[in-house]
């Protein structure tokens, strides 16, 4: 949806807008706040009046005392006949002071608002006896504590909402990006809309498509050039392997020369394979237990190579062609460095909350140095210092490639006695635990 023409389009004009409604709305609140409850204002002037009556009658003789009192309905009172007073927060605090401050800091008032309402003075400064003044009930309504807080509360509520949906205007363009970020490094095609945002992140948002479609312009052109190199190159090794198929001069060189054009066919696969990684392959329902088996049984034909440790698995999210190709490439190199001593364990890991799939390869062979365990995953990095053999180190990169695109993770560790272990960690769920091994 695009943003309206008269809508601010910047963060600095979007933020000076809410912050400007959330100032007026609530001035606009204390505004109907005060006018709902004009009672401090009130008071003010009743205590003001109320002492101007008392300093008259203490100022004025014994005979017109009596005619005064009658006059404003004065009464003097003793202490014992003063009643208790009623509490009206915040009022009879600032009604207590505002007396205190007109007639002496020894002034004492009691004031009820409630049958029948009235206030008696106490000013020693003034006269001896307590004075009972009468009360109109408007000035003091029984205002209390929980009226000025339900109050205060609701402001409270609405600016906190007014700030959430502030916040949320902010972050959802950064939240956009952070995904569409993701998306983008899990090889998915991504472009963010420029239209409704504000002007700042419609730039940002202007470079992360530009960037993006870079990104895919040079993974096209990369994957089209090495499948025009496979091409091009397949054909002459084709025929020259044509060729020594018919000479009959010397067998065993020429038998030497064909592996070699075999394993050159098998290196241009390596690069195909690892440029066409399988992201864009259909994710289905499978059950790992049967892919297993169905890339571990060409190699038990004759005789058992790769013995089988699987537990019961439930299916699970598996991109079908990928899966394969990390087994059987992991199953290669065991084969190679390893010997017969060849074994593929599966089993479930994890708790109730974050289940996964454990997919082990293990050997028999020398093993790794541990210091290049970590290195290994990185193209082109093959241990052969430690394990000797040939190759194009692209094998463990794609293995490597292929679990993080099915949210997993993949370790090499070095097993007692000898020989290596190449552990897989597939997410049941949505996320792989930290605590994954």
């Amino acid at each position: 949806m695009r943003t309206p023409y008269w809508f601010p389009q910047s963060f600095f004009s979007r933020t000076l807008w809410l912050v400007l409604i959330v100032v007026l709305f609530s001035k606009a609140l204390t505004l109907v706040y005060l006018m709902m409850n004009e009672d401090v204002l009130v008071d003010r002037q009743y205590s003001h009046g109320a002492a101007l009556t008392l300093r008259a009658y203490w100022a004025a003789s014994e005979e017109e005392r009596h005619d005064l009192a009658k006059a404003a309905g004065l009464k003097r009172v003793t202490r014992d006949a003063v009643p208790a007073s009623e509490q009206h927060w915040p009022y009879s605090e600032i009604f207590q002071r505002q007396m205190q401050a007109e007639l002496g800091p020894g002034t004492e008032v009691r004031l009820r608002a409630q049958s029948p309402p009235a206030l008696w003075v106490h000013a020693p400064e003034l006269g001896p006896d307590w004075v009972r003044i009468p009360l109109y009930p408007h000035p003091l309504r029984g205002q209390r504590i929980w009226s000025v807080l339900g109050w205060f509360l609701g402001i409270g509520l609405l600016s906190t909402a007014a700030a959430w949906i502030f916040v949320r205007q902010l972050n959802a363009p950064l939240k956009r990006l952070v995904f569409a970020a993701r998306q983008v490094g899990q090889g998915r095609s991504v472009r963010l809309p420029v239209s409704d945002t504000p002007s700042e992140m419609a730039e940002v948002y202007r470079a992360f498509n530009q960037m993006a479609e870079d990104v895919e312009r040079g993974a096209r052109e990369r994957e089209l050039m090495l499948a025009g190199v496979s091409h091009d190159l397949r054909t002459p090794l084709t025929r020259l392997r044509l060729s020594l198929e018919l000479m009959c001069n010397d067998s065993e060189l020429t038998e030497d020369m064909v592996r070699d054009i075999e394993d050159m066919d098998a290196i241009l696969d390596q690069f195909l394979a690892f440029i066409r990684d399988g992201r864009d392959e259909r994710v289905e329902e499978l059950d790992l237990g049967e892919l297993v088996r169905e890339v571990v049984a060409p190699y038990n034909q004759k005789d058992e190579q790769v013995r089988l440790c699987l537990e019961p698995l439930p299916p699970f999210p598996l991109r079908r062609v990928s899966i394969k190709r990390l087994l059987a490439n992991l199953i290669e190199n065991a084969l190679r460095y390893g010997g017969n001593g060849v074994e593929v364990a599966a089993f479930l890991a994890g708790d109730n909350a974050a289940p996964y799939v454990v997919l082990s390869v293990l050997d028999r062979g020398q093993g790794i140095d541990p210091s290049e365990l970590q290195d290994i995953f990185n193209p082109f990095i093959r241990g052969d210092r430690a394990r000797g053999g040939k190759g194009t180190g692209l094998g463990l990169a794609i293995v490597k490639r292929i679990a993080a695109q099915h949210g997993g993770s993949v370790e090499l560790r070095n097993r007692s006695g000898g020989g290596l272990e190449a552990r897989v960690c597939l997410p049941l769920g949505l996320l792989l635990p930290r605590d994954a091994v």
